[in-house]
């Protein structure tokens, strides 16, 4: 956008400030041609600043997707720890409560033979 700024400002700068029809400037060109040259540069000026863009845009795409990838990663990663954990709690609370059951048990039956 700068560039683009900068060729207008030149442009206008050149049309303004004298190169006129009757007198040949010291390049030797006319206004016209160069106020022509000023928007071919212009029209390059946008082309690599669009060109630019497009690049900066595509790579913060395939950040953006790569990022994305590992963000599922480690969310799977982390679901099978979770569950993981959630089978080894839930092991020992079943070998807790069979053993609960037992001396409940014991306790039941040694009451019963007294």
């Amino acid at each position: 956008m700068n560039k683009i700024l900068l060729s207008l400002g030149l442009a206008a700068t050149v049309a303004l400030v004298g190169c006129n029809k009757d007198k040949a400037p010291e390049t030797g060109a006319t206004t016209g041609e160069h106020l022509e040259n000023a928007a071919q540069q212009a029209g390059h000026d946008v082309a690599t600043a669009t060109k630019d863009a497009a690049d900066a845009t595509a790579k913060a795409a395939d950040e953006a997707a790569n990022a994305t990838a590992h963000a599922v990663d480690s969310a799977a990663n982390a679901t099978e720890k979770a569950a993981d954990a959630t089978v080894a709690v839930a092991k020992d609370a079943t070998a807790a409560t069979a053993g609960a059951v037992e001396d409940g048990a014991a306790h039941v039956k040694e009451k019963a033979q007294q």
